[in-house]
């Protein structure tokens, strides 16, 4: 799948430290080269939203979404754990 990135997405990246933002994007990467494999990092699907998951990374959340149709991993956000499911 091919791995995009809103703006809200991108303005949480660049927010991130270097570090934990080189580790976030490569798993990114990793679940949009296989996006139904198991990983073994902490991906969680959301309740009530179909297709729409979560990976974490340290205090940091991304929230992405799957678009089938045109076989695309859609970041939508990614902030602090407390800021991004509101």
């Amino acid at each position: 799948m091919k791995l995009a990135l809103s703006k809200a997405a991108l303005k949480g990246l660049s927010k991130m430290p270097p570090k934990a933002r080189a580790t976030m994007m490569t798993k990114l990467e990793t679940v949009a080269a296989s996006p139904f494999a198991n990983h073994p990092f902490d991906v969680k699907a959301l309740t009530g939203v179909p297709d729409t998951y979560r990976i974490r990374q340290g205090d940091w959340r991304a929230v992405y979404a799957l678009v089938r149709v045109e076989d695309t991993m859609m970041v939508i956000i990614i902030d602090i754990r407390g800021e991004v499911y509101k």
